[in-house]
Parts: structure tokens; C-alpha cells; sequence
């Protein structure tokens, strides 16, 4: 089979395209025809040697995929041969075949297709975790959704409206927050241009933010604990500005602001059942009614995995940058 191979921790650029051996087949795991792959800032940090997983060499990056069930290991009851999927993976989704856990495969819709299957996993797990399982964002709440542009914060944008809730997009420039407004966003700000703190005081009567959910970290937290309402909560479900911050927690106290992170993948699998019935009955009927839909940047072939880096590292992207094998 073909794969995008990292042979050492380098930048994405090292990575060559090469003919892999197969992978075997695990307990409990499912052979996907890879027919896409989402392209995600994880995966740099794993080129990088950064990323909470450390794969042996040599290795092929991908955390999510979209395809088509090839096999299946004995006692594997979810999926059959033939069947068409979505899957998150620890790695290796930028090949044309991967092995699956059976917890992280998911029957795709018939309305949903194989480019938009790979892009939904990480994108709407990790915002679904966000706003559900560690934010419990309430109808009526004012969210602030700071990157609303990115992958994740469209999807944000998209199930917060869709939980109710009150939703002001900050995002860098106009063509961003155009498509954040398509996706729901009930306010927005342009951070290039705006006072984040004061734009969302006056859009909230001084109240604040109720919920803000951060995938930047670094200083950002503070400036987003300065938007936040008393006794507001923060989720950090992504450090794509650095993994460090430093923050005034005299006004935390005073505040009764509650920080919380999350992260997908060193979850149980008894979680990640969970999450993944969560999304089959709350997102499912959305996406098969056209409600939901991963918004795409980009699609570039396999062979150009250096390239599709290099999108997301220039940060012009709105959406999701995704890998074809076709």
C-alpha cells in the first residue's frame, strides 16, 4: 500500500511517500480501505515528536479517515465488510489502509460522503466532548468560540446552536467570520481589528461569556477569562498557540471561573462508547436531515501531504484540509 512515512521527528515537509506493508490486523480491529484522511495540527505535532502519542518508526500520521470496511477481526459486531465509515485512528491514517478500533468506527450516513466522512470525527467528537461532557452548555447560555473559523470551531458554532444556545464567533477577518455566520454564529468579531474583551461585554450587557471553549492556550486564556461571566466555565480542548499560560488567579477566585481540559484520545474505551452513542443519536439525524455538514478547505492527494501542512501552518484556512488516495 501507499502512506506518507515519517521515518524521524522533523517538520511535515520529511515526509515521503512510499509502498508500506499492510498492517496487521489487532483484536478487536477493523481493516479500512482508506479513502480520505483529515489533515489536523495533532498530526504536525506527531511529525514533530510533540503529540501525546509517540508512534515507532517508521510510522504514517492521520488521526481520522474516511472509507470502506475491508475486514474484520473475529468479534467485531459494529461494522461488516463492504460497509462505508468514518474512524478515528492513533495514527497511520495517511495510508490506504489502516486498522481501526472497533469503539472508534462509525457507519457513515447515506447522505454523508467519503471526503466529509473523514473530515467529522476528531472535529465533532472533540467539540461534542467540549460543549457536552466537560462545558454541559446550556439553551440560553452565551458561548464564545475563539478560532471559530477552524475545524473545530465551526462544528462548535454548529452544535451550540443547534443545543440553543447564544453564540459569538471571534475569528480573523471577514471572509472567516462570513462562514462562521453561515454555520449559526449569532455575533462576531473580528480579532485582528476588535477588543475581544470589550466587543463581548457590550454583546452581553458586561455580563461576559457564559461558556468560552479555547483552542489556543498560551496567553489567550487570560484574555478569555478576562470575556468570561462570573462564575463562567472554560474548556481548553486544543494548545494550538502553546502549551503554557499564564493567568491572574486572584480574579479566578473572585470570579468562580472554572477551568477544564479535555482530550479525546487517551480516553476509555468505555468513554469513547459513550461518546460515540452520544453522537450517533444527537448528531446522526442531522447530518442524514443536511442540518450538519464538515465545512472543506481543501483536498489535496496523498502525495502531497507536506503541502496540506504547510495550509494549515499558513493559517489562511477556513474548514477542514483533507488527504484523497483516489
Amino acid at each position: 500500500m501507499r502512506a506518507a512515512v515519517c521515518h524521524d521527528w522533523g517538520e511535515p515537509e520529511s515526509l515521503s511517500i512510499e509502498d508500506m506493508p499492510e498492517p496487521e490486523m489487532t483484536e478487536g480491529g477493523v481493516r479500512i480501505a482508506v479513502k480520505a484522511a483529515g489533515v489536523n495540527f495533532a498530526d504536525t505535532l506527531m511529525i514533530k515528536g510533540e503529540y501525546q502519542v509517540r508512534p515507532p518508526f517508521p510510522f504514517s500520521p492521520g488521526l481520522e479517515v474516511g472509507g470502506e470496511v475491508l475486514e474484520c477481526a473475529p468479534g467485531v459486531t459494529q461494522v461488516k465488510p463492504r460497509d462505508k465509515v468514518m474512524a478515528m485512528v492513533p495514527f497511520g491514517g495517511y495510508a490506504e489502509q489502516v486498522i481501526a478500533p472497533e469503539v472508534d468506527v462509525f457507519r457513515v450516513p447515506d447522505a454523508m460522503d467519503e471526503i466529509s466522512a473523514a473530515a467529522f470525527p476528531v472535529v465533532y467528537g472533540t467539540s461534542h466532548i467540549g460543549l457536552k461532557d466537560k462545558l454541559n452548555l446550556q439553551p440560553g447560555e452565551v458561548l464564545l468560540v475563539n478560532g471559530a473559523a477552524g475545524g473545530v470551531g465551526l462544528t462548535a458554532v454548529e452544535i451550540a446552536k443547534k443545543m440553543g444556545a447564544t453564540v459569538i464567533a471571534a475569528a480573523g477577518g471577514a471572509d472567516k467570520l462570513a462562514v462562521a455566520k453561515e454555520y449559526g454564529a449569532d455575533h462576531l468579531i473580528d480579532y485582528r481589528s476588535e477588543d475581544i474583551k470589550n466587543r463581548v461585554k457590550e454583546l452581553t450587557d458586561g455580563r461576559g461569556a457564559d461558556v468560552i471553549l479555547d483552542m489556543v492556550g498560551s496567553d489567550y486564556l487570560q484574555r478569555e477569562l478576562d470575556c468570561l461571566a462570573a462564575d463562567g466555565r472554560i474548556s481548553v480542548i486544543a494548545t494550538l498557540g502553546g502549551s503554557s499560560a499564564e493567568i491572574n488567579v486572584t480574579k479566578l477566585m473572585l470570579k468562580r471561573h472554572t477551568i477544564s481540559g479535555s482530550t479525546l484520545r487517551t480516553r476509555s474505551v468505555e468513554f469513547k462508547s459513550a461518546i460515540a452513542d452520544a453522537l450517533r443519536a444527537q448528531v446522526w439525524p442531522l447530518i442524514e436531515a443536511g442540518q450538519i455538514k464538515p465545512e472543506i478547505f481543501a483536498v489535496l492527494p496523498l502525495a502531497q501531504a507536506a503541502e496540506a501542512h504547510a495550509i494549515l501552518e499558513e493559517g489562511h484556512h477556513i474548514g477542514k484540509v483533507m488527504l484523497s488516495t483516489g
